[in-house]
């Protein structure tokens, strides 16, 4: 198992793999299938085999209700690989079948399907569970239900519900990736100067969170000077030389030992902060604790989404009308969701995102931090860097 950097136990693959099956002989369904085609939003993938899907390139998974796991990956015509469940990169897997597809060229997307339809088919199932079905390339999906007709089921909230509770396990690597963030705030904080470019920052960020275990994830950040706003920016606008007297805002946003997300905001100021970017952060910082009054094991996330409007309005403060806080694992956005439109109650053992703002053509306000919801409402922050503004 030398090749993974840090391997989940073959134990917790193993807890997971159980809860899952139980809640599909629970529904008669003989089998999920999966597919995902990157890491950043395509955790289930990963969740179920230890090996996540990167780059555009799809990875398919089907979950047998009493057999081995079949896998779908990119490689040659025809190429079929056999496991007895125990290969230490491919734990619970029994075979894997290869086909030419990419995203980008439009008619090899069925070849995946059309393979799919071939594992299931000689085992004549009855009942299928689809996860995430309206994420899948039609494509993809135009095979599976052409080949097999109505055998398919939406098992995505099966799947969503056991995944969003975290074990000791996973607790224990979401910490090490706040620990991580933390270290990598640190360095920034120290290495941060005038004259820098907002792209080398976060080149520098980057590659010392790789070198602590990190794969993959963002970094967005953004320069400006005070009295305009500071927003968060990809890299492809990161080309801004930072001055004397300017602000920068910065969200580290990456994955961490195991492959799990969580994320940090701060903003940070070349000189001295000026009182309208103070009330800001006050602004924010206080509807960060207001929402974090409310995380609580049976709490609805419709009613803390519109505890959370009503707030920023009785401050003459703009509703959110995106996300403002969220689940997180596997995923950069994982269910459930603090937004009108989320049906999943909180339950102890969640880990969730908490990161309110807003944003003015003068200013650009924002906070965010990482927390667990126990079984006594919510835990301390996992992030330790400081809930400042910093002045450099």
């Amino acid at each position: 198992m030398s090749r993974i950097q840090n391997p989940i136990s073959t134990a917790e693959l193993e807890r997971r793999w159980a809860a899952v099956r139980a809640a599909m002989r629970g529904r008669g369904i003989d089998a999920l299938v999966m597919q995902n085609d990157n890491d950043w939003l395509g955790g289930t993938v990963k969740y179920f085999t230890d090996m996540p899907a990167l780059n555009g390139y799809p990875r398919s998974v089907i979950f047998h209700a009493d057999d081995l796991m079949s896998v779908i990956d990119n490689g040659g015509w025809g190429v079929v690989r056999r496991f007895d469940g125990s290969d230490p990169m491919h734990r619970g897997v029994g075979e894997i079948s290869c086909t030419p597809a990419f995203l980008s060229i439009n008619y090899t997307n069925r070849y995946d399907g059309e393979l799919a339809v071939q594992i299931l088919r000689r085992r004549g199932y009855r009942r299928i569970g689809l996860v995430r079905e309206d994420a899948m390339p039609q494509g993809f999906v135009r095979a599976l239900r052409d080949g097999l007709g109505e055998v398919f089921v939406d098992a995505t909230e099966l799947v969503d519900e056991i995944k969003a509770i975290k074990s000791e396990e996973e607790i224990g690597l979401i910490r090490a990736v706040t620990e991580l963030q933390d270290r990598l705030y640190a360095r920034v904080l120290e290495k941060i100067r005038p004259g820098m470019r907002d792209i080398d920052i976060i080149a520098d960020a980057e590659a010392e969170g790789l070198r602590l275990g990190s794969e993959q994830g963002i970094y967005l950040g953004g320069s400006a000077p005070l009295g305009q706003r500071s927003s968060f920016l990809g890299r492809h606008l990161q080309g801004r030389t930072i001055e004397a007297g300017d602000h920068f805002s910065f969200l580290i946003e990456i994955n961490g030992p195991g492959g799990f997300y969580t994320e940090i905001a701060r903003t940070m100021v070349f000189g001295k902060a000026s009182s309208e970017l103070l009330e800001g952060f006050a602004a924010v910082r206080e509807a960060q604790d207001h929402t974090l009054s409310l995380l609580r094991p049976g709490a609805d996330p419709a009613a803390i989404a519109a505890s959370h409007d009503d707030f920023m309005r009785a401050r003459g403060l703009p509703p959110e009308m995106r996300l403002y806080a969220h689940g997180q694992g596997y995923d950069m956005v994982e269910r459930p969701l603090i937004r009108r439109d989320e049906t999943m109650k909180l339950t102890a053992n969640m880990c969730f995102a908490v990161h309110p703002g807003f944003e003015t053509e003068r200013m650009f306000s924002v906070i965010c931090d990482n927390y667990m919801i126990t079984t006594g409402g919510i835990s301390e922050c996992l992030h330790r860097t400081p809930k400042v503004i910093f002045e450099l």
